[in-house]
């Protein structure tokens, strides 16, 4: 039996590990966080920061580049490239937080466009029974990707990179490698292109540049605020635990890639509008924009994180980037430096390095 000095010295010892712990806690509680993890958990929660700040410096470094860089007719030009890359990001965007990707997103629109073009000017088609016919046709491309990947279990990147293949050369063979004029085609397929002067900037401003906008904001509405929103990000984050949930995951995956379709034919629209016609040839780099466009505002090429406003700010950065690339020049003593255009894919590459290497860091954040 244990006597009164054993019961002493269990309750000393008892006491002893309390202290210790208890030290060791308020010594975990007077670590503060450094500097870089505060910026690294703001980021983490605040996603659209890192786009928005970036951008702030772009516009200082090109505006010492060229003077004409912050007039309002150079932005206009940024609008309108802005414009058509924006509405095809939206699409981007709801693919990529499912973890998904899509490389037909610019052959997908293009061929759209020759679609509608196509049934205007060479069949006669009303104007609004074409765009119906070519909305319907774009969805219906979508869902084909939607059902490879979700019927055949094929990885979205291998769909994508095929189809992409077969859009582009269905729209060569439709088009016959011409250009459509819009001339010849019902006045509602290039009312996209109407410009609108804008109050207090003294510029004018594409009609489909508003109706991009609003867009942004129906997708951010269903995005935070509704069931199919959050099943998105369920979806992307983890598939397994969003089955077990109830969520059916390929009935998800199968609607974006159809609702993305939808959009890619509503930018197509959008770029008959711009260009006066249906051009075959046009957005040549739509694929690696929009991607870039995603990864910089902040969406995880990973699924599950990102928001539809930092995809915004992600295409005002690429067509900043583009436009500042190919008109500014930096005088240096006698050196004076202008770049060439080929310069501008390179940067938009090195951007797309850049945002994949932070969204990297930032998934890794200790809360």
């Amino acid at each position: 039996m244990s006597g009164p000095e054993d019961k002493r010295q269990e309750e000393a010892s008892a006491e002893a590990t309390a202290a210790a712990v208890s030290g060791e806690i308020t010594e975990l509680d007077r670590q503060q966080p450094t500097v870089l993890q505060r910026v690294q958990r703001t980021l983490h929660k605040y996603p659209a920061l890192a786009p928005l700040f970036f951008l702030g410096f772009m516009l200082i470094i090109f505006a010492f580049g060229n003077e004409r860089f912050l007039t309002p007719f150079n932005a206009s030009l940024i609008v309108q490239q802005v414009m058509f890359v924006g509405t095809l990001a939206i699409g981007q965007t709801i693919i990529i937080l499912t973890a998904g990707i899509d490389l037909s997103v610019g052959a997908l629109a293009v061929f759209t466009s020759v679609v509608m073009g196509k049934l205007s000017a060479d069949f006669g088609v009303p104007g609004v029974a074409a765009l119906g016919i070519g909305f319907l046709f774009g969805t219906g491309c979508g869902l084909l990707n939607g059902m490879l990947i979700t019927r055949l279990k094929l990885p979205p990147f291998i769909v994508t990179l095929g189809t992409l293949s077969i859009f582009f050369s269905l729209n060569l063979f439709v088009s016959a490698s011409t250009t459509i004029d819009g001339r010849d085609m019902d006045p509602i397929m290039t009312w996209t292109g109407t410009r609108i002067d804008v109050p207090f900037i003294e510029t004018a401003v594409p009609i489909s540049s508003f109706l991009m906008l609003g867009m942004y904001a129906a997708f951010w509405y269903i995005l935070r605020f509704t069931a199919w929103g959050r099943h998105i990000y369920a979806t992307g984050d983890d598939p397994e635990s969003s089955r077990l949930t109830g969520i059916r995951v390929d009935r998800v995956l199968l609607a974006v890639y159809g609702v993305a379709g939808l959009i890619y034919a509503v930018g197509g629209w959008f770029l008959i509008g711009r260009l006066g016609g249906a051009s075959p040839q046009a957005g040549a780099t739509a694929n690696l924009d929009t991607i870039t466009a995603v990864v910089i505002g902040g969406t995880s090429l990973f699924g599950g994180r990102g928001t539809i406003i930092g995809t915004l700010l992600g295409a005002v950065i690429v067509g900043v980037a583009r436009n500042g690339l190919a008109i500014s020049q930096y005088q240096i003593g006698e050196l004076t430096i202008k770049f060439d255009p080929l310069w501008q894919t390179f940067t938009i590459g090195v951007l797309v390095i850049i945002a994949v290497t932070l969204d990297q860091w930032i998934r890794r954040v200790s809360v």
